[in-house]
């Protein structure tokens, strides 16, 4: 997310109307709920959880201990316990 001047983007009527609720402070408009974007849909972050979540499920399959995985994906032990069920789920269905 930019930061916009509002002088560039707003009509006077609407800036100065605004200046009377926020006079030089910061103002967050949300998007209309129709335009809203779920997480990771902007950038690839679902698409790399997803395949490092496979990676993790396939070295546990393969014999690598939770340490092990932890260890190599810097994440907690707890962590690679859920993901492994979580993706071991996927399978047993």
């Amino acid at each position: 997310m930019s930061y916009l001047k509002a002088e560039t983007v707003l009509p006077q009527e609407v800036l100065e109307l605004i200046q009377e609720y926020i006079d030089g402070g910061y103002l967050y408009i949300p998007r209309k709920s129709n335009n809203r974007k779920s997480w990771g849909e902007k950038t690839n972050s679902k698409l790399w959880i997803k395949k490092r979540n496979a990676e993790i499920y396939t070295g546990y399959i393969n014999g690598l201990k939770i340490t092990e995985l932890a260890d190599q994906y810097f994440l907690s032990e707890k962590s690679i316990q859920r993901i492994v069920l979580q993706e071991k789920k996927k399978y047993i269905k």
